[in-house]
């Protein structure tokens, strides 16, 4: 879905959309600050093929800061899925709160209302995903140079639309074309539910950083198998990659939404295998011809709930993991 927004209000739009704080928050959080910062939007063969040029737009972030100021922090980029920073549950908010408690800041974007978009749940060819890959980028370049944020300990964390972009953005060949112009790098890489299904050129190079990926067994939106051929292929390279699955979770396991509810419109590529070509084109690989959303093999009507069991599973794993990679007392 789509919105018109007059140039002079996106910073406004984006910020103003970024305000409302859950119930709970403030508990460990002693200081909000929200920060615009420049991307473009440009296609997705274009992005591919290291193109530069695209059409400018301004985002911003909610930073939520664990303490008062004293000592650099580490801290978490977190990117919303397609039902914008607000939906389904608004997981982003949730897992704020958790490492927030840990000493971790967030730093929450918006890649949407910048744009004139509110989701793109049944729309997913309205925003050309890869574009969330630089998003996920300019947003580190903004946050490493804030004064109280450790450059070096700045890991990023994205849900199902986002985790694409989380997981896909370790990959070097995209950080040699369009990563951060300050020469910072995520010190890791989590990925909850992550589309798995799109063979990238190149996927086996990826930064000597550790991924970790999560995903539900029941996720009737974005299948694990896909995900677990892409961490065993990545795992044989060498790389420092795992999966980690919950029986019975569905997809948005980790927010606080009701059961089993149906997306009716929600568009899936689940039973899509989807590969990019050597000239930067996103093909179905089945028919070898140029993907879209219109391909036989999208569906609709996935479903999404939380899971108690899984969401609490997964919080000791990835707390865990954060305390080792950011060397936490």
């Amino acid at each position: 879905m789509k919105r018109s927004v007059p140039a002079v209000c996106l910073l406004f739009v984006c910020t103003l959309g970024l305000l409302v704080v859950p119930r709970g928050a403030a508990a460990q959080v002693a200081r909000f600050e929200y920060i615009a910062f420049p991307s473009v939007t440009m296609k997705t063969s274009d992005f591919l093929t290291g193109k530069k040029e695209g059409t400018p737009v301004m985002l911003a972030g909610i930073l939520r800061l664990p303490r008062a100021a004293g000592t650099k922090m580490p801290a978490v980029i977190l990117l919303h899925g397609s039902g914008g920073p607000g939906g389904n549950g608004s997981a982003p908010d949730e897992w704020s709160r958790e490492f927030n408690a840990m000493g971790i800041a967030t730093f929450a974007i918006d890649a949407f209302s910048g744009r004139g978009l509110v989701s793109t749940v049944a729309d997913q060819d309205s925003f050309p995903n890869v574009n969330y890959i630089g998003d996920a980028y300019r947003a580190l370049e903004a946050l490493a140079n804030h004064r109280l944020i450790d450059p070096t300990r700045i890991a990023v964390m994205g849900f199902s639309l986002g985790a694409r972009a989380a997981v896909f953005s370790g990959m070097k060949r995209f950080q040699q074309m369009h990563g951060p112009r300050n020469g910072v790098e995520f010190a890791a890489y989590i990925g909850m539910y992550t589309p798995c299904n799109t063979a990238y050129r190149d996927v086996e190079k990826l930064a000597d950083k550790p991924f970790r990926l999560f995903h539900g067994l029941a996720d009737d939106y974005v299948l694990a198998g896909p995900c677990r051929e892409l961490v065993d292929r990545l795992a044989k390279a060498g790389r420092d990659i795992q999966l980690t699955t919950y029986e019975g979770a569905h997809h948005n396991f980790d927010s606080l939404t009701p059961r089993e509810i149906t997306a009716s419109t929600g568009q899936t590529t689940r039973n899509c295998r989807i590969a990019e070509d050597d000239k930067g084109v996103l093909i179905n690989a089945a028919t070898k011809a140029s993907f879209t959303m219109k391909d036989p093999c999208v569906e609709f009507g996935p479903h999404f709930g939380y899971n108690e069991a899984a969401t609490a599973k997964a919080k000791v794993a990835i707390r865990e993991f954060l305390t080792e990679v950011f060397k936490l007392k």
